[in-house]
């Protein structure tokens, strides 16, 4: 939720929401792809086997050359709409649900001239002669998957007479062999609702937690610590999440990373032009350097960041309240610990009109927000989480519940995970990892007493003025 990331503010917070809750939905059957004929005078699969055509647009990346790495198109609009440059490597990725053999090919045509390009797959490579401006399957060769999981398919142009090696529309594998017809390959599917775009994202995952049953919940206490190397450009590590926002760090650019905490509007849209002003979130205090204003196109509200250099390996301390003001509104508060200073720093504090209530819905999440990193790995520890009831009494939180987006639970991507490393619960996603963990799952973590939070509610910025 970050209103200045423009490839973020596509998510809607109402799906987030209520992904957080939702129960796991089970396997999708996969979508059958229409059989084409084979280019270039070669036989077409048998009609027996079943195609599985995997669209570029939800499933391929610009992995090398220029503009690779995220610095190219967003696949919006097309991931291989200007395949020109030969330095350029697009990659597919599909996953297989057992050792097979596979027929590949590429759906595609040749505006002009012709076109030889290289597709190599764990180090087989085949090159192949494009030419014909109808679209049309084009065989690659066959390949062996000897274990269950995700498959690479790098594609190269090497030459061509024309503007464009090729327009690609879909990677294309027939299964071989006498169970060719059950074979599962999971891929993003379609571009309804823009899945294509949160397909490439990828999948986003989230850990709900069982608060203490009771006295109203008026702090929440969590911690994270992102390993080096799990946190490339587009990640957000939410750390405190509640029914109306969340509070956690981004990585935003190759220098730059931010402190991000945000509020929802009671008023559903996602233009905050819209929201009526007796329902508009209001920001009653920001820590010195902190960013404040407004979002929208993912639900609408309040939002501040703080541009901070956060290292990975590094843990790092979130503190939230949520409190009725007593009058009708209710004040949501973050604090963000320093460590290098062993202080608390006050992100901000917004007030929600129309809202009487303290904290529920504690959770957090693990997403990418740049759909050109979405091949990228991420994974991040949640630690000692800790409640606070109106009157002062802490409680360990040690239980939680593993969620997904709509992609995830779709199976349209299953590279995710969660789970515990003994004290901490974990949460990984991206990367295209073979091994994911089955959505739903409850975890609970070793108890950690010794480390409950000592923390003087009464010195820290802005809770004397009732924040």
């Amino acid at each position: 939720m970050t209103g200045v990331t423009p490839s973020f503010q596509f998510r809607r917070g109402a799906l987030l929401r209520a992904a957080v809750l939702a129960a796991a939905a089970g396997l999708m059957t996969p979508t059958q792809a229409q059989e084409l004929p084979a280019a270039g005078g070669e036989s077409a699969a048998p009609s027996t086997a079943t195609v599985r055509e995997v669209p570029v647009d939800g499933n391929a990346y610009l992995t090398e050359g220029p503009g690779g790495g995220g610095g190219g198109r967003s696949g919006r609009s097309g991931v291989m709409e200007d395949w020109e440059n030969t330095g350029s490597v697009y990659s597919v990725f599909f996953r297989v649900d057992r050792p097979v053999e596979l027929e590949l090919g590429l759906k595609a045509a040749v505006p002009q001239g012709d076109s030889r390009i290289r597709a190599t797959v764990r180090g087989q490579a085949f090159e192949k002669e494009l030419k014909g401006p109808e679209t049309a399957v084009f065989p690659l060769g066959k390949i062996t998957v000897k274990e269950p999981g995700y498959v690479r398919v790098d594609l190269q142009g090497i030459s061509k007479t024309g503007d464009v090696f090729a327009e690609v529309e879909a990677l294309t594998g027939t299964p071989t062999g006498p169970d060719a017809a059950s074979v599962v390959l999971d891929y993003v599917k379609d571009g309804k609702d823009n899945r294509f775009y949160w397909g490439r994202r990828g999948p986003s995952v989230h850990l709900g937690y069982a608060l203490p049953e009771g006295e109203p919940v008026e702090w929440f206490y969590n911690e994270i610590t992102v390993p080096e190397g799990s946190d490339p450009i587009g990640s957000y590590f939410m750390s405190n999440g509640f029914s109306e926002g969340y509070f956690g760090i981004q990585v935003n650019g190759p220098e730059e990373r931010r402190v991000l905490f945000s509020v929802w509007s009671p008023f559903s849209t996602d233009n905050p032009k819209e929201i009526p002003h007796d329902q508009k979130i209001t920001l009653l205090k920001k820590g010195e350097g902190v960013h404040g204003g407004e979002f929208g196109g993912e639900g609408s509200g309040g939002q501040s960041y703080w541009v901070y250099p956060w290292k990975a390996g590094a843990t790092y301390k979130f503190l939230n309240r949520v409190h009725p003001d007593g009058i009708g509104s209710t004040v949501y508060s973050a604090w963000f610990h320093l460590p290098e200073q062993n202080a608390w720093k006050l992100i901000a504090s917004f007030k929600r009109p129309k809202t009487d209530k303290h904290l529920t819905g504690a959770h957090s999440f693990l997403e990418n927000f740049s759909d050109r990193l979405g091949y990228l790995g991420r994974r991040a520890f949640y630690g000692n989480q800790w409640a606070c009831d109106v009157k002062g009494q802490w409680y360990e939180v040690t239980k939680a519940r593993f969620t997904g987006d709509d992609i995830a639970q779709r199976q349209y991507r299953r590279d995710y995970a969660g789970g515990t490393d003994n004290t901490r619960f974990f949460l990984r996603n991206g990367g295209f990892f073979a091994e994911s963990v089955p959505l739903g799952g409850r975890f609970t973590r070793e108890s950690t007493p010794d480390r409950k939070p000592e923390i003087d509610f009464a010195r820290l910025e802005g809770a004397g003025e009732g924040l």
